[in-house]
Formats: C-alpha cells, sequence, structure tokens
C-alpha cells in the first residue's frame, strides 16, 4: 500500500490565497493523501472558505491564535501520514510535487533522508513564477546543508521539503517561543536530524512574495528581534553538535555579523548576548555598517531614522510592483475572477532537472 502522505496547513486572515492552496494540494497527483488545515484564529473569511473545501480527503479545525508554530503543532498532531508535507496558505505546489520526491523515496537508503526541491517566488501569477538555483540546490550531507545555509546566506522555502514521520519524530515539534525565524530553525533541526538531504529538482514549489510586512519581517519589533537572537543561537548550537570545527566556527560567526544590524543600537542586551557568543565561537562582533547610500542618513540623524529609511525603501518598492502584478493577474484570469490560475498558464513547466532561470 502506498505511503499516506500528511499535507498540512497553517492559516491565519489568508482569505485572499487559501483556496487555491487548497487546490494546489488537492491536484496532487500522489493518490493516498489527506490534507488538515489548522485556521490560527483568523479574523477574516478563510475558516469559511476552508471549511468549503471539507471533504473525507480534506480536515479543517481552528483555534484561538497562538502563532504559526503552535498551528503547525496542532496540525502534526492530527496528522495520521507515514510522511509530512508543509504547505503554508499563500503557496501552490505542483501538481507532481510530492510524486517526484516519493518516487525518489523508494531507492533512499535510510528512512531518516530529508528531501527537497526547486522553488520558485511570484506575486499573483503564479504562471510568472521565477526560479533560480541557489547553492542549497543539490545533495549534500547535514553539516555540509548547514555550512552552505549559513556561508551563502541561502533558503529553502518551508514546503519543498518532504519528511518522513521517523525523521519529523525525531526532531521534534516546532518551537511556539520563536515567532521569527521559526522555519529556519525548525528545519536545522530536521536536517540535523537527518542522514542527509536529497534534492529532487523536477519536484517544484511557487512561494507567494507577500512583501516585507509579512511574518519573516523583523523590523523594529522587540519580539522579533528576541526571537531572532534565539533562532540563530539554537541553529548554532545544533550545527556544533554535529562538527565543531573551525570552518563551523567561522560560519556562525559569519551568520552572527550578518545579522547584528537588526539589533543595533536600539537592544545593547541583545548585542551584548550575541557578542559573547562570537567570543565563545573564537571571534567577535564588529558594530555593523550600512550601506554608503543610508550611512550619511545615519550621521546626520541616527541610526533609527537610516534603518527606517532602509526598511520603508523596499516596502514602498514592493507596494507598486504587488499592486501592478495583481492587476495584470486580474486581466489574465480567465471568466469568473474566482477561477484558480494554473501555475503553469500561459508558458511551459520547467522540465525535469532543468529548472526555469530568468534575470
Amino acid at each position: 500500500m502506498r505511503p499516506l502522505v500528511s499535507i498540512l496547513i497553517p492559516a491565519f486572515n489568508a482569505s485572499e490565497y487559501i483556496a487555491d492552496t487548497l487546490r494546489s494540494a488537492l491536484a496532487q497527483s500522489w493518490p493516498h493523501k489527506e490534507i488538515i488545515v489548522v485556521d490560527d484564529g483568523s479574523t477574516d473569511a478563510t475558516l469559511a472558505i476552508a471549511r468549503s473545501f471539507r471533504s473525507r480527503e480534506v480536515l479543517v479545525v481552528t483555534q484561538p491564535n497562538r502563532g504559526a508554530a503552535a498551528a503547525r503543532n496542532a496540525a502534526l498532531s492530527l496528522s495520521q501520514g507515514d510522511v509530512i508535507q508543509w504547505l503554508d496558505a499563500d503557496d501552490l505546489l505542483a501538481p507532481d510535487k510530492i510524486t517526484r520526491q516519493m518516487e525518489a523515496s523508494v531507492t533512499a537508503d535510510s528512512d531518516r533522508t530529508l528531501f527537497s526541491s526547486s522553488w520558485g517566488t511570484f506575486f499573483h501569477r503564479p504562471s510568472r513564477t521565477r526560479f533560480v538555483a541557489s547553492p542549497l540546490w543539490c545533495a549534500l550531507s547535514p553539516i555540509d546543508w548547514l555550512l552552505r545555509k549559513l556561508q551563502h546566506n541561502a533558503y529553502m522555502q518551508t514546503a519543498t521539503w518532504l519528511v518522513s514521520r521517523k525523521l519529523t519524530d525525531a526532531s521534534g515539534p516546532w518551537d511556539t517561543r520563536l515567532s521569527n525565524d521559526d522555519d529556519g530553525e525548525y528545519f536545522a533541526r530536521v536536517v540535523a536530524a537527518s542522514t542527509g538531504v536529497w534534492f529532487v529538482p523536477a519536484a517544484r514549489v511557487m512561494y507567494r512574495l507577500s512583501g516585507v510586512r509579512q511574518l519573516s519581517y523583523v523590523g523594529f519589533s522587540d519580539r522579533k528581534l528576541e526571537s531572532l537572537a534565539l533562532s540563530m543561537g539554537l541553529q548554532i548550537r545544533y550545527m556544533r553538535n554535529l562538527e565543531d570545527s573551525d570552518r563551523v566556527r567561522a560560519a556562525c560567526r559569519t551568520l552572527l555579523q550578518r545579522n547584528a544590524i537588526y539589533f543595533y543600537p536600539q537592544r545593547p542586551d541583545l548585542v551584548a548576548a550575541l557578542s559573547q557568543l562570537a567570543a565563545d565561537l573564537g571571534g567577535s562582533l564588529d558594530v555593523p555598517r550600512l550601506p554608503p547610500k543610508f550611512d550619511w542618513i545615519r550621521k546626520v540623524f541616527g541610526w533609527h531614522t537610516a534603518k527606517s529609511v532602509r526598511f520603508v525603501g523596499p516596502e514602498i518598492r514592493w507596494w507598486f510592483v504587488r499592486r501592478w502584478d495583481k492587476a495584470l493577474a486580474r486581466l489574465e484570469r480567465p471568466g469568473d475572477p474566482a477561477e484558480p490560475l494554473s501555475p503553469w498558464h500561459g508558458e511551459s513547466a520547467p522540465g525535469p532537472g532543468r529548472p526555469t532561470h530568468r534575470a
């Protein structure tokens, strides 16, 4: 009998996108699947829309708002699958994503092998998804995957992973203390507990860019700054447990230095904690530098103003780009505006092992 795959979807105020995400999950060519949606106290129509999809395959539950990590843990506790597919409520899976990875798992030499996939970004038109390879798009050992992630500031989107139940159980639950970089910490822990990462290029995920105010945005939020500091400390611990070498310590120092700008100078307590961690790693934490086009603002108006301008610029640019793309999406969507737009509408899908690359 084919393994059961659990597609787990945490949802909060995702009424604009949740229907397309659920259609994407239901369209998976892997026949033996269950879909579990946990509404995390949404105040819009997310719950009602999700409930309209309820069936033998789709379970929808709701809970008071407790954050993404708690919603994911709730979904996991309800699941029965042999394999776990995480999916955010605004992202999409190519129809054969899970099938491609399950086919690869047949020849894996361990039930704790972790499977990743290609992924690309879009705003409102999945047919315009941009697939750009990163240094993580290959098969790697756990420590080499984590090293590349830190050295290249690389990232694998949450839905790319397909995780066996055995590996999921060995990794533990999502950390509900984290409101920022909870996915970075969780999958660093999953990678560390795996026997290796197997990259399946023909499997594809479409990641919706929702703007700089999305969950991963840090800004000046004390809660998110504390979460980011905790997440980095935990990831450093996982890496050093695998290998406490010069190359690992150097990569960890790079991680701390790259993110120091978020904490300086408004959180001297966290700066001191990260400086101590850098010292434990055999180095030091330098005063962060702003790019020249913002540094003159710091000299004249101070750090807070310079960082605010740095954050606001991308936000304004993204707002215009997203609005324009949304208008084009409405023009392209045939017939009923509620009709889902195929991820590959208007173009050929990337061939096996050959993701599309656009400038």
